[in-house]
């Protein structure tokens, strides 16, 4: 309930009006059934923005982070969150990362949307990174199809550690719904989970028209420059394949 009045009522009508958002490919997320969305990650903002311009309701899973912030600024957030249906997610990894994609799993068997953004965290320099193989698992065990979405200007928006974003156009390309059912029998399977994976980080690097670095970003080390974008490791599956 809280959702819809925030997207319709309180605060999606003033986001619209301010963002006038750019959106090409709607069309290609269907109005039932269960869908993934596999978006790129670029800025806070994305967890809003996109829920904002679909038509059906959107469940993402954040970084368990976010729930547990101090003072008024944290409460606002875990407020938002929670009132929205976000699922946390404890990016350690193991048993709790695990019980964040099982719930996702319930969302989508439930006939309904879930968002996720395979690169595990923002990217920390606008270009688009390793994607993790839990957007795979969520296919290849719920028989979804994963629409990728791409959004092309949130971190000008709202670049990271920002609290209050730029009035700009927002920007998203939609790409067509990918389908791994191909892969049903394969669940499980660290090589195809790896080979649906950056076959969608293909697609996402398409839409986006950012260069892929073909390591995690979480990775990282701010000291130390990122490597030379690489084609996504799909192409040498592809290739081996053959």
């Amino acid at each position: 309930m809280f959702y819809w009045l925030l997207k319709y009522v309180v605060l999606g009508p003033v986001l619209k009006c301010l963002f006038r958002p750019d959106v090409v490919g709607l069309q290609h997320v269907p109005l039932t059934g269960p869908v993934i969305l596999a978006c790129n990650h670029l800025s806070f903002s994305d967890s809003i923005f996109t829920p904002l311009i679909m038509r059906r309701k959107v469940t993402f899973v954040a970084k368990a982070e976010y729930f547990t912030g101090k003072g008024i600024k944290g409460w606002l957030m875990r407020q938002f969150f929670v009132n929205t249906g976000t699922i946390p997610v404890d990016r350690s990894g193991g048993k709790a990362a695990r019980a964040a994609l099982d719930t996702q799993l319930r969302v989508l068997r439930s006939g309904n949307i879930a968002g996720i953004y395979p690169e595990g965290t923002r990217s920390p320099d606008g270009r688009l990174y390793r994607g993790k193989t839990g957007v795979a698992r969520l296919a290849l065990e719920s028989g979804a199809p994963v629409v990728p979405v791409a959004l092309l200007n949130t971190d000008e928006i709202q670049p990271t550690g920002t609290l209050i974003p730029k009035i700009k156009r927002v920007k998203l390309r939609i790409g067509a719904p990918l389908d791994f059912s191909r892969y049903a029998a394969s669940a499980g399977d660290r090589f195809v989970e790896r080979a649906v994976t950056d076959e969608i980080m293909y697609e996402l690097m398409t839409l986006s028209g950012r260069e892929y670095v073909d390591v995690y970003a979480a990775s990282l080390k701010t000291s130390v420059e990122a490597p030379r974008p690489v084609a996504p490791a799909f192409e040498q599956v592809q290739d081996r394949a053959r």
